[in-house]
């Protein structure tokens, strides 16, 4: 029995070349990189040419990226460095299918005196410009919508969304974890004022991420102490996991064409194979290639992760950072899934080094669960 890793939407395994890039760092070139000394030359060299890297992958300016611990402190920087930054308390609007990161950090400025407000989506998990239209006011500080969604995969059209923010004097974040190194992305393009990225979700290392501020955007650092990060984030570089970052994405996005249409024919092929079990499949049409939210109807997904697991294959039910699976998800309800069918929901995330082997055991361990269930059920 091969062992199945099929969750890459909650993690993915770190590169080879990556490693390779990193370590020089992690032994001969230690150096602290704010110290004034020619032994830490080297590695503050490599931070800054981690920046310029990162900054062109997403047609940013050097100077316009900060680097963090991951996609959590990214998006507490984004929306609480802007909150703090303004004179007054506003109203923030967000979607009802973001992350946790973002629905709590908004959360805990309400008791500054912001309010804050869920943009509803449509059954596929979109915000669509309209609602954010009706929505927004002139008391709106921050929109923040997600670019890609980490449980059902759907694109949100955040170009559209950001200009509407922008026009009604609103600043735009998007947090773009689940998206960076998987879809195109150009921050010009886009027109947002900040994004939030994880290596660890595009083969980089766990624990180092960045956040993209456009040039002249309000916003205080939520971590005092030293100038590291032009100001905006305090504390002794993680040299070696930025670097690491700089390499992933570099080779993720040399790639993303290829990638897509290789998740795209591996999703096809588990769909095929499902098709018996008539799952419903959640998202819209425009999503991340190669994540899938399927709905079996009277499953429960628990004990169907739970065999699959002893099976040595590796997904998810609901979002990957909750572990509670007797409570339905919030994108799930957000979405409008009944209870019946959300309680039967799970996720599955392809990455590059899956096969149609890894498609077929995945499968053929599903419909074998299906089948055994229903043939308890019917004696």
């Amino acid at each position: 029995m091969a062992f199945v890793y099929a969750d890459n939407a909650a993690t993915t395994p770190l590169d080879s070349e990556v490693l390779a890039a990193m370590m020089p760092y992690l032994k001969e070139e230690y150096g602290n990189a704010s110290q004034p000394y020619l032994f830490a030359h080297q590695p503050s060299k490599a931070i800054e040419n981690a920046r310029q890297t990162v900054a062109r992958c997403i047609n940013a300016e050097p100077d316009e990226i900060f680097f963090t611990s991951g996609g959590t402190e990214s998006n507490n920087l984004a929306v609480k460095g802007i909150a703090f930054a303004c004179k007054t308390a506003g109203n923030l609007l967000i979607s009802a299918v973001e992350q946790y990161a973002v629905i709590r950090s908004c959360r805990s400025l309400e008791q500054f005196g912001f309010s804050t407000e869920l943009l509803p989506v449509s059954a596929d998990g979109t915000v669509l410009p309209e609602t954010l239209k009706k929505k927004i006011t002139p008391k709106t500080r921050l929109v923040s919508v997600m670019l890609a969604n980490n449980e059902i995969g759907t694109v949100e059209p955040v170009a559209q969304l950001a200009k509407i923010a922008n026009e009604s004097g609103a600043l735009f974040h998007t947090d773009a974890v689940q998206a960076v190194g998987h879809i195109p992305i150009d921050v010009k393009a886009l027109g947002v004022d900040m994004l939030s990225a994880s290596a660890h979700k595009f083969n980089g290392p766990k624990g180092v991420g960045f956040l993209y501020v456009r040039k002249g955007t309000p916003i205080v650092p939520l971590c005092n102490g030293g100038s590291q990060e032009n100001g905006l984030r305090a504390g002794t570089e993680n040299v070696a996991g930025i670097v690491g970052l700089a390499k992933a994405l570099e080779k993720k996005n040399s790639t993303l064409f290829e990638n897509a249409k290789h998740l795209q024919k591996l999703e096809k092929q588990l769909l095929l194979k499902l098709a018996g079990a008539s799952p419903v499949q959640n998202g819209a049409e425009n999503h991340l290639p190669g994540l899938v939210s399927l709905s079996f109807p009277g499953i429960d997904a628990e004990g169907l992760l739970h065999v699959l697991d002893l099976n040595g294959i590796c997904v998810s039910a609901g979002a990957a950072c909750n572990q509670n699976f007797t409570e339905i998800s919030h994108v799930l309800k957000a979405i409008g899934l009944q209870e019946e069918t959300a309680h039967g929901t799970i996720r599955i995330s392809f990455g590059t080094a899956n096969t149609e082997e890894d498609v077929d055991q995945i499968a053929h361990a599903i419909l074998h669960y299906i089948d055994a269930i229903g043939r308890k059920d019917s004696t």
